[in-house]
């Protein structure tokens, strides 16, 4: 096994007024530009004008992960700042209206507008996707498969879209909720291995259904253009420790499914059932979710699952040198997501007397502060 695993990560990014606390709808074109320039090729437009997204080179350690993400979330922040605008990484704006926001006028945005119509409008939500790679002589819907079921388990760790619309959704990840709306989105189809998965896409190809395999949106997926697993299922997390130990944690995940003799041999149509709920758990309820675990009947908090987790990854987190991965998690665990943070706030702002608006517009500064924290990288020490 490579201790030096490939991986990359994706960080979407919500452009934030910071007279009024809302979301940007239309930021001007000089303040594009600027984030264009301090990023360069790692920069990227989203389907609203008011989203950027960057995406990272390719790393081989946390440690370069941390350095990298840091630099790019302040170099934004700074070229933001001259507008009057601000850096806000959440999986929803809390002041958002998606009725009013501006897409983004590039072909690619306008045709999925165009086909998607309003399921395509009110995705105003950003993600934490994260690649890593898989070495060309393995299957990688094998290894996906062996990976799948543990995606509830990040998700929930990543919650950060309670708010939706102005209001508290009952949702720790209304994101998840809302790409329910899409097709193919969510759980991928049971497919046993990489043949069976590349008859399904191109029966859609053939069919008129899609145009290429990357209209295969779903939370874990074979990436089309790079040969690697893409994690799209969780929540873009305001604290940069956050994302990064969610991205080593499915970095870990792929590398265990690697080394296994039949990665993937023990997912059934039995396992997907189970994942389905597990899923609707974690974006209803977050880490306070009482998952399903194939075998027992009894259900695993989230503790005990990582706990679980633990025990089978240990060894391959060792090989790594990614051990502290786990003690960064229970932190989560004990703190909250940044799902319960923001209620937090919401809660304080409403008891002190404040309205909904205004007790919102705290909420946001709550996430443009964690955004632009400093990474905790001696506590965290992944590498």
């Amino acid at each position: 096994m490579d201790r030096h695993l490939k991986f990359g990560i994706e960080e979407e990014y919500f452009i934030t007024d910071l007279g009024t606390r809302r979301m940007a709808e239309k930021p001007p074109t000089s303040a594009i530009e600027a984030c264009q320039e301090v990023l360069g090729e790692c920069f990227a437009h989203e389907m609203f004008r008011g989203q950027i997204e960057v995406a990272s080179p390719i790393f081989t350690s946390v440690a370069q992960a941390t350095e990298y993400l840091f630099s790019a979330r302040t170099r934004l922040r700074q070229s933001l700042e001259g507008y009057g605008l601000g850096l806000l990484s959440a999986a929803s704006h809390p002041l958002a209206d998606w009725r009013q926001q501006q897409a983004t006028d590039q072909s690619h945005f306008l045709q999925l507008f165009e086909n998607y119509q309003r399921v395509a409008s009110r995705s105003v939500l950003s993600g934490l996707h994260v690649h890593v790679e898989v070495p060309a002589q393995l299957d990688r819907i094998q290894v996906m498969n062996e990976v799948l079921p543990w995606m509830p388990l990040l998700l929930s760790l990543s919650t950060s879209s309670p708010f939706w619309g102005g209001a508290d959704s009952g949702f720790m990840s209304y994101r998840q909720t809302a790409c329910d709306e899409w097709p193919r989105m969510g759980i991928p189809e049971f497919f046993e291995d990489q043949s069976a998965y590349d008859a399904y896409v191109a029966l859609l190809i053939r069919t008129g259904t899609i145009k290429q395999a990357g209209d295969c949106w779903w939370g874990l997926r074979p990436a089309a253009k790079y040969p690697t697993l893409e994690m799209r299922m969780t929540d873009a997390c305001p604290r940069l420790d956050d994302a990064l130990c969610i991205a080593s944690l499915f970095r870990l995940l792929v590398a265990h499914a690697i080394e296994q003799p039949r990665p993937g041999s023990s997912y059934s149509q039995a396992s997907q059932w189970i994942l389905k709920e597990n899923r609707w758990r974690a974006k209803r309820s977050g880490i306070h979710a009482a998952f399903i675990m194939e075998g027992y009947d009894r259900p695993f908090s989230a503790g005990q699952w990582l706990f679980r987790a633990q025990q089978i990854l240990g060894d391959t987190a060792k090989k790594m040198d990614v051990e502290n991965v786990f003690a960064q998690a229970r932190r989560i665990l004990r703190g909250g997501t940044s799902a319960d943070r923001q209620r937090e706030v919401y809660a304080r702002a409403l008891r002190g007397g404040e309205d909904v608006d205004a007790a919102l517009s705290q909420v946001v500064d709550h996430l443009l502060m964690e955004t632009s924290q400093v990474p905790c990288t001696s506590e965290m020490a992944l590498t």
